[in-house]
Parts: C-alpha cells; structure tokens; sequence
C-alpha cells in the first residue's frame, strides 16, 4: 500500500493525528531504570542503550493502539555510536512490530550517489553480496531539498518502489529558519512557497487512492499563516507538523496545516509526551513509575485538543 494510504489510514483507525516523536534523552529516562543498567554494564554508554530503549519500548506499548507512527529523531541515537544506531534499529523494529508507521527523522540529502546510500538505509534496500538487506527499514524519512531533484531522486524511487514516504523541509519549526526559508525571490514570493511548489511537483506520482502523495512536507506548527498559504500551494500533501507543546505551537496553530475535511497532517510532539510525568499538569497524578501511564494521558488530550481545533477550521 502507498505510503501515504497507510499513514492517512492509521490516523483514521486510531482517530487521532498525533506522532510521538522519540527524541529520548538521558535525563528522561526514570533514575532507578538507569541506575539499574549502569550497576549492570561494564560500558556506561551500552548502559545508556539499554536503558533508553527500555523507556522507549515502554512508550510504544503505552501509545500504541491510540497513535499512528512514532518519529524518532537520529540524533539522539547517533550521539552513542554504534551501540546508539543498534538502539535506534531496535526502536524501529519494536515500534513496527506494535503496528506503529516509524518515521525515522534524519534530515538526509546529499548528492545522488550519496542520497542512494542514504535511501538505502532507511527506505531501500542494500545489497550485501547476493543479497538486498532492508537495515533500519523505517517506513518514511525527512529529507533536506537544498540540493534539488538530483540529491532527492534516490529517496523518491524508493518511495516508489518499497512503498515508503519521505517528508522534505519546507518550513521548519525554528525561529531562525526565516534567515533561509523566507528569503524574497525575483517574483515576489518566499523560497519556502518555492519548495513547496517543486515538493508537489515532485509527488505527482507517489499520490494513492486517498488523494493525497507520498512525498510529504515538514511545515511547523509554529508558523500557522504560513500553513495555511502552504496548504493552498500543496493541497495533496501530507504535512508533518512539529513545533506542538514544548516549542510553543497550539492546537489552532497546528489545525491550519489541515485541509477542510480535517486530513491532510500528522502532528509530532516528544518532550511533551515523553516527559508528561514530569509536567505540571501531570506530576500530581503520576509517579516517575508511571511515567508510560502519564505518556498515555498527554497523548489522549493532545488528541482531544487537537480534534477540537480541526473541527474548527471545517
């Protein structure tokens, strides 16, 4: 099934367009589940591994039946060398395992021969001797446009050819973004519209049955007027919204990255999630024992606030 299908048709079966995104830090991790791996392990980053993907697998079990995918962010893997990329897979495998879409955000593009390589490993498959090997085997990727259509068509025949999705930035979260991505063009309009306009090019034949394409667009919860100008330009692309909770974005915010009939987006949040149990608004009633338990909980009011405010705009 296209991509976009079974991403559209997830959110439809949980009813919630929330992703969780799994950029776990240490510090998230409750203290006696870290303390028990480090009396355990001789190295103290196999500890950190262990003890990270502990809490992750935790996550997933608690979200699993009422979210669509789960995002999780290469950095946070990449920083514990290999014993973080054999994590990272784990989390990957475990989260599919769960019927969960993982949407592996690593912001990859590169020149073509380098984009193969890239796709290969998290989309596509690598040839080992006779043989094609799926590696990570995440069902989607975010990619970086800035090196055009050579350094993307790697990912797009993969999209094509594993039945994966790629989400290309187009308007990130971050404030700073507008030093590039708002830059003025001759005709008047804004680099970001630019990329979206080659972002909906570039989907032409990834759509599926539900109308909507395979080759997704980044735009952050953030900046909601940009949304909805991008929606306008982009009518037929899934939008992966980050930006919710922790990076200041609302609910009315994020629903203008919807179209009408209330489709069309995931919305990601991660430390929101991750560490509702710390929060304010959860700590009274979860211990750090509880932390799944309390990731539920703001997952399921994420999704209540959410669906309020996509009502809203239909």
């Amino acid at each position: 099934m296209n991509f976009a299908d079974k991403l559209l048709s997830a959110v439809e079966r949980v009813k919630n367009p929330t992703v969780v995104g799994l950029d776990t830090r240490l510090e998230y991790v409750p203290k006696a589940i870290v303390d028990g791996y480090m009396s355990e392990c001789e190295s103290p980053v196999d500890a950190a591994c262990l003890a990270i993907f502990d809490f992750n697998r935790m996550i997933i079990d608690a979200v699993c039946d009422i979210v669509a995918a789960v995002k999780p962010q290469l950095a946070y893997y990449e920083m514990y060398g290999p014993a973080g990329f054999e994590m990272f897979r784990q989390t990957v495998a475990y989260a599919r395992e769960k019927g969960l879409l993982v949407i592996a955000d690593g912001k990859r593009g590169d020149i073509g021969s380098t984009s193969e390589a890239y796709s290969s490993a998290f989309l596509g498959r690598t040839n080992v001797s006779s043989d094609d090997v799926a590696t990570f085997d995440a069902d989607a990727l975010t990619v970086n446009p800035y090196v055009g259509i050579d350094g993307l068509a790697p990912f797009i025949e993969d999209c094509k050819k594993y039945d994966k999705g790629i989400f290309v930035l187009v308007k990130t979260s971050n404030k700073s973004s507008v030093q590039v991505q708002d830059l003025e063009l001759k005709n008047g309009g804004r680099l970001y519209e630019h990329v979206a306009r080659l972002v909906a090019e570039w989907g032409g034949d990834l759509t599926g049955s539900s109308g909507y394409s395979s080759v997704c667009a980044v735009v952050g919860a953030t900046w909601p007027e940009e949304a909805v100008r991008l929606r306008e330009i982009m009518p037929n692309t899934i939008f992966l919204v980050p930006g919710y909770g922790a990076q200041g974005g609302g609910a009315a915010d994020a629903a203008n990255a919807f179209n009408k009939d209330g489709k069309g987006a995931v919305v990601n949040a991660s430390r929101s999630i991750l560490c509702a149990y710390m929060s304010d608004r959860w700590k009274g009633q979860y211990s750090e024992n509880d932390f799944d338990a309390a990731a539920r909980a703001e997952a399921l009011r994420m999704r209540d606030d959410l669906m309020d405010a996509i009502a809203k705009i239909k």
